[in-house]
């Protein structure tokens, strides 16, 4: 699967523990915290399974097809302990806090277990020494948040993901989160500045916040602080003073809610330059009876409100967003109000999800169950909608000079980057061509391209 909504792999660098991170952002920050202790711990890190003593997964199960891929992954690599070195198998995050014993049952290949509130035992459970319990699940609700300065082996050199809280309040009915990851909890501003000094100094071009729910930043602190304090003191962040001050090109926010969102945060991004004007906001849908039942407090008046006052305050402001199809009573008059949304408001970015069931959930108890078949029809016509708005919104980048952020070299003087309003993992892509300059650009640098093509979804260029 290519960027899209998918779920990104971290492989680890090294010889002695390899570790598979499945995922989101904030399950990526997570394994990069593992894996900074584990090599404070004397472990040493290797990219190839097959010579790896311990193999760690940290899993998502977020919804069916994320929990598919953990199991499949986890068996997978279950087998270097018979083919290759591997003599302990240890499995963490979401998908042991899900199932618990259900898992354990179910693959009893694996020694140890953590839960999503038990990262702090990773350097226990990969140790030789055998652990009194074989599934550790501490409430995550009483779980500490990881603190500054906490060790951390960053998976990119040029972009890091800034985790400023954890856990979500909110009470969605098809969402499992709250129960895996517990309440909404802020990291304390001046943590979470420091910790962001430390990545620029490292070199770090890209800082993206992220959270389950990054707009509800601050409303839990004493006294309470908003994201667009955070953002405002993140901007004016710089080392080095003077003529050589360094500071982040670019601070980008994932993971917002129409529900938490402020004026203060749309106003700390139209003041900085340096904050992309890049808005992830997932409405999850566009009837309010499927708001209603999906235990969501907006509506579809608020939240045309709302993306006009954000275009308002910001104009060359980029909206994403994401959206449930086939969710529980959803009709055919549910979805046409999806689609005349999508078509009123003309997102630069959506995502679609078919709707996950599973009988831990709320929404599972809702009658009128749509059939897969039906489901799966809507989300080729809302895709279909807006391949033909996001086709229409590149065609506009053509004949613009844009600053690209190299990320990867295809080969042949073609390479891969992005720009501001292109997000990691989950956007489109930039190619450039530097046939005709006289350096190529460098790997983790920007490059000044004028862009001569656009696709659907993805735009092509030349070095300026």
């Amino acid at each position: 699967m290519r960027r899209n909504e998918g779920f990104s792999k971290l492989r680890a660098v090294g010889r002695g523990l390899h570790l598979v991170s499945l995922g989101c952002a904030k399950n990526q920050v997570d394994s990069e915290v593992m894996l900074g202790r584990l090599k404070q711990a004397g472990w040493v890190i290797t990219e190839d399974p097959e010579q790896a003593h311990t193999i760690v997964v940290n899993t998502c199960s977020f919804i069916q097809s994320a929990a598919e891929e953990s199991i499949d992954t986890i068996v997978e690599l279950a087998e270097y302990k018979k083919s290759g070195s591997c003599r302990r198998l240890v499995v963490t995050g979401c998908l042991p806090e899900r199932y618990r014993e259900q898992i354990v049952q179910a693959i009893p290949e694996v020694d140890v277990f953590l839960g999503t509130g038990a990262f702090d035992q990773i350097v226990q459970a990969v140790g030789n020494r055998p652990l009194a319990e074989k599934t550790i699940l501490p409430d995550p609700e009483h779980a500490c948040l990881e603190q500054q300065g906490s060790a951390r082996v960053l998976t990119s050199a040029h972009m890091a993901y800034l985790k400023i809280a954890e856990g979500c309040s909110h009470r969605c009915s098809y969402c499992i989160i709250p129960k895996l990851r517990g309440p909404h909890k802020s990291q304390p501003l001046e943590n979470l500045v420091a910790e962001a000094g430390e990545l620029l100094s490292s070199g770090v071009k890209e800082l993206v916040l992220v959270g389950q729910d990054t707009t509800a930043y601050g409303q839990d602190l004493n006294p309470p602080v908003t994201l667009g304090n955070l953002v405002n003191g993140l901007a004016r962040l710089s080392t080095g003073g003077g003529r050589g001050a360094n500071f982040f090109p670019w601070i980008r926010v994932l993971y917002g809610n129409p529900e938490s969102i402020e004026e203060t945060f749309v106003r700390a991004v139209a003041d900085n330059p340096r904050v992309c004007s890049y808005f992830d906001l997932p409405i999850q849908h566009a009837s309010n009876r499927i708001l209603k039942r999906m235990g969501r407090r907006c509506t579809r008046e608020k939240l045309v409100r709302l993306f006009r006052r954000i275009r308002e305050i910001v104009p060359d402001a980029v909206l994403r967003t994401t959206v449930i199809v086939g969710f529980p009573g959803e009709t055919d008059e549910d979805f046409r109000q999806v689609l005349d949304f999508a078509e009123e408001i003309r997102f630069d970015h959506l995502g679609v999800f078919v709707y996950s069931d599973a009988d831990d959930l709320a929404s599972h108890r809702l009658p009128q169950h749509v059939p897969p078949g039906v489901a799966q029809d809507r989300y080729d016509q809302l895709m279909s909608t807006q391949m033909d708005i996001a086709a229409e919104k590149n065609q506009k980048h053509i004949g613009q000079t844009l600053q690209v952020l190299i990320e990867e070299n295809l080969g042949s003087r073609l390479f891969a980057g992005r720009t501001c309003f292109q997000a990691p993992e989950v956007d489109g892509i930039t190619y450039v061509n530097s046939s005709a300059s006289a350096l190529p650009p460098a790997l983790g640098c920007f490059a000044r391209t004028r862009i001569n093509d656009a696709m659907e979804y993805d735009l092509m260029g030349e070095i300026a």
